[in-house]
């Protein structure tokens, strides 16, 4: 759970650099954005369900589940519409997708404890490839949010099209609300650090906006420098995502056990109570028999 932590705080500089980009290229003109960035009719919609490979994480991935089939019944979804297409991330997404009869796009499945990027590039790849090929315009996502060891909630939020507005709150989202690391959230929320105070910074102080417009030079040319830059986009948001849900998971499989543990001492605390009321018990009832005897052989 803490080495998930310190890998999502170690991400932040890029993630900040990218995000400080973006604003800048939203005022581009909309003929030079990239496919990635750029906001089209829905006609067909991915979603992404991300959950564990393991068991045993108390309600880690049912809380995502429940979460998952409200959105369709609170829509109206129905799963064999192909309007939808459904993806797993995790081998209980996967099994509970198929136990469900719902058809699965694609699977990825045991991608271990501590996720890297290369891990995760599959599934941005496979996503952004259909984006391009119109397999879907819109791409939207189910995990699981951490805000301290004591509390995971669930996220849901969109993936594609890229937007500056989502990229700023998965970038804030980084940092822990409590609990260790929480003490980097103040630089987050209300200041930026004097290294990054520079022209063209954008402050991610709650509901402003404060960047400065640079003209950038693009080689070889801004379409092809764009339409990389919204591929690494959408890599960082998935990336980060699984990040939070493998800390997610780490925290609530650590509390999972220490409640079973603390149970299972209750319980053995019960049980030899109980056993040693009823030796007790069978000790004076043998007492009684052997008194009774030697006074009937009286």
């Amino acid at each position: 759970m803490r080495k998930s932590q310190e890998v999502m705080l170690a991400s932040r500089p890029y993630a900040y650099a990218a995000l400080d980009f973006l604003a800048n290229l939203s005022k581009i003109e909309e003929a030079k954005m990239p496919e990635l960035l750029k906001k089209r009719e829905i006609k067909k919609i991915a979603l992404i369900v991300i959950a564990s490979d393991k068991g045993l994480a108390g309600s880690f991935n049912s809380n995502i589940f429940r979460n998952f089939e409200s959105y369709l019944k609170e829509n109206n979804i129905d799963a064999e519409n192909p309007k939808y297409s459904f993806i797993a991330f995790g081998q209980k997404a996967n099994n509970y997708l198929e136990r469900k009869g719902i058809k699965v796009e694609n699977a990825f499945l045991k991608l271990g404890d501590f996720v890297g990027p290369q891990e995760t590039k599959p599934l941005a790849d496979f996503l952004t490839q259909g984006y391009l090929e119109r397999r879907w315009d819109k791409v939207l996502v189910f995990s699981q949010h951490f805000r301290s060891a004591l509390k995971q909630d669930v996220l849901f939020r969109q993936i594609l099209p890229v937007e500056y507005e989502i990229l700023k709150d998965t970038i804030r989202e980084l940092v822990p609300e409590t609990g260790r690391f929480s003490e980097f959230r103040g630089d987050t929320a209300n200041s930026t650090p004097p290294s990054r105070q520079r022209a063209g910074h954008l402050s991610l102080t709650e509901g402003k906006k404060q960047f400065d417009i640079i003209d950038y030079i693009f080689e070889p040319a801004p379409e092809i420098v764009l339409e990389k830059l919204a591929a690494h986009l959408v890599e960082m948001q998935i990336y980060h995502l699984i990040l939070e849900a493998n800390a997610s998971e780490h925290a609530a499989r650590r509390m999972a056990m220490k409640n079973a543990s603390d149970n299972a001492e209750e319980l053995a605390e019960k049980l030899t109570l109980q056993f040693n009321k009823s030796r007790q018990a069978a000790i004076t009832r043998e007492i009684i028999e052997i008194v009774a005897g030697a006074e009937a052989a009286k």
